[in-house]
């Protein structure tokens, strides 16, 4: 389990007068240290937040390699405790976000704990396994009444546009899709200006 300890977790500087947080986790085959989450780091840094990449629970437990379904409950815990220990430092808001797998623990830890988090963003949700279209990962979204930004990549082979925007009708919360052209899964691995741009995006949103 993770508690915000330096070895489990990458923190930014702390200043007192920082009223909103955001807690950044990874996908199945990836670390805190993914280049995706460094540049989103920055960029909300750079807006004023506090920012926690956040390691899984089955990564600390296992250097390398996918999640079982049995790790998804200890990940789903690791980040309830991320998320009340950053409101235990004082963070009025605190909003998760999540590439992949991550994503998909974070809005299920959402949906059994509604009120707990201001807003998520979901980056690539892996809405089906590839080829797959028929094994949905939507069970949780009826429940899922926390605002939802998803971001999603014209090109990802875990879903297309249209089935996302199909499985988004079934969340009663407010949700919002945006799609970047010419992205797959990876999301180009925050290069360029798409992670300032989703930072944008995402303080436009929980703005709404």
């Amino acid at each position: 389990m993770s508690d915000l300890k330096t070895d489990f977790c990458y923190l930014s500087s702390l200043s007192t007068e920082v009223t909103k947080g955001i807690i950044l986790t990874h996908g199945a085959g990836s670390t805190a240290d993914a280049p995706l989450l460094i540049a989103l780091a920055a960029a909300f840094e750079q807006a004023g937040f506090r920012v926690v990449r956040h390691t899984l629970n089955f990564r600390i437990n296992k250097p390398k390699g996918p999640p079982h379904p049995k790790d998804a409950p200890g990940d789903q815990a690791g980040l309830l405790d991320a998320v009340k220990e950053m409101r235990r430092e004082g963070i009025e808001k605190v909003y998760l976000g999540g590439h992949s797998y991550g994503g998909r623990q974070a809005s299920i830890m959402a949906s059994e704990h509604p009120g707990l988090i201001a807003a998520l963003l979901l980056l690539s949700y892996p809405l089906h396994p590839p080829e797959k279209p028929q094994q949905l990962r939507t069970a949780h979204f009826p429940n899922l009444r926390t605002p939802s930004l998803f971001i999603h990549g014209a090109k990802d082979t875990f879903g297309s546009e249209a089935e996302m925007t199909s499985a988004l009708e079934l969340m009663p919360g407010r949700v919002e899709l945006l799609t970047i052209p010419g992205m797959g899964h990876d999301l180009g691995g925050g290069k360029g200006a798409m992670a300032a741009k989703v930072a944008h995006r995402f303080i436009d949103f929980t703005s709404q």
